[in-house]
């Protein structure tokens, strides 16, 4: 059994205190209320590293979210009582799980809720990047739109056109299945080969070199966590390789992209369109973003719907009531250390 489970053997007898560093759904703070000693958040103004590692010192389960970053000096720091970091999200990249497995502090997240949530706004910068949507909004937005022609804001079709997916996970596959009913032809790259059975669904075909996806992708979707190794995937030389008057699309972190490189690449031509859900220093946006017409800068609402926001805190109570019996959490991280 992991290392990480022994810190779930024990039942907790009464009610665990529960920091809480976002305000979430009403629902769901409710019935954390109704369950835990919990400290919500509900001025919802981030909570500052001061603020957190005070937390830490005193509380059995932290409920931060991925805006939180919880690093390797924050968990040496935690007070003894500290036994679960219940995140709220699927993205694990700020917290060092590493350091927490040392320190014998659980970690769980809520994977899966997110997934038609975020495949949804990626598919529609797929549809809208070639179809210069954002365009067209901000022409008929400003009063410049003078009627109909036979030559105004041409786009590109998208049957026929090559996607190129970059990690085919949960939210990969979901925009395969959504792309396969507009006529894309869909090629993606992931560490490890989807089962054919999968690849005949989507009508996708592997592609074994990143590099060699990136060169024949008329349209390439980022979905691939945020990792020392993902850092800057897409850098001067890759943003070089990609067709001309191809669409970058980035729903997953901001770090996969060098921004410098791809605002070069919009300013020389090269990339006709992209798409842009995440950002290296959010909530900050190049001022140069928004000012190239033929970027689609959206404030990270990959995963705003009601119905998933709701699912993922309906899951850290659900992991937390867990680890409270004494049982390991459904969704529980486990890091190399502890395998």
């Amino acid at each position: 059994m992991p290392n990480e489970n022994e810190a779930i053997r024990k039942p907790i007898d009464g009610k665990p205190k529960v920091v809480v560093t976002r305000h979430l759904m009403p629902s769901v703070e409710s019935r954390m209320s109704e369950l835990f000693d919990a400290k919500l958040n509900s001025a919802d103004v981030p909570m500052s590293r001061e603020d957190l590692l005070k937390a830490m010192q005193d509380t059995d389960v932290l409920v931060p979210t991925v805006t939180d970053s919880i690093d390797a000096e924050m968990i040496e720091q935690a007070g003894d009582r500290l036994r679960l970091i219940a995140s709220f999200g699927a993205g694990t990249d700020h917290i060092d799980l590493a350091a927490a497995a040392k320190r014998k502090i659980i970690v769980t997240n809520t994977p899966g809720v997110f997934t038609d949530d975020t495949a949804d706004i990626a598919m529609e910068m797929v549809i809208g990047l070639p179809r210069r949507v954002r365009e067209g909004i901000a022409m008929v937005r400003r009063g410049e739109w003078t009627g109909w022609t036979p030559t105004a804001l041409l786009g590109r079709k998208l049957a026929g056109k090559v996607l190129g997916i970059v990690g085919m996970g949960r939210i990969g596959q979901g925009v395969a299945h959504r792309a396969k009913a507009f006529g894309l032809e869909i090629a993606y790259h992931n560490r490890k080969r989807l089962p054919e059975a999968i690849e005949r669904m989507f009508g996708a075909r592997y592609v074994e070199g990143l590099d060699d996806l990136i060169a024949q992708a008329d349209i390439l979707s980022l979905h691939c966590p945020a990792t020392p190794e993902t850092h800057h995937l897409m850098d001067e030389r890759r943003i070089g390789l990609m067709p001309a008057g191809a669409c970058l699309i980035n729903t997953a972190r901001g770090e996969l992209i060098d921004q410098e490189a791809m605002i070069a690449a919009l300013q020389q031509g090269k990339l006709i369109g992209v798409g842009l859900d995440v950002y290296p220093d959010e909530p900050n946006v190049d001022p140069r973003l928004l000012d190239l017409p033929n970027v689609m800068t959206l404030p990270h609402i990959g995963s705003a719907t009601a119905e998933g926001r709701e699912a993922s805190g309906e899951k850290v109570i659900a992991n937390i009531r867990f680890w409270m019996d004494g049982h390991r959490p459904p969704d529980q991280v486990l890091t190399a250390l502890a395998q």
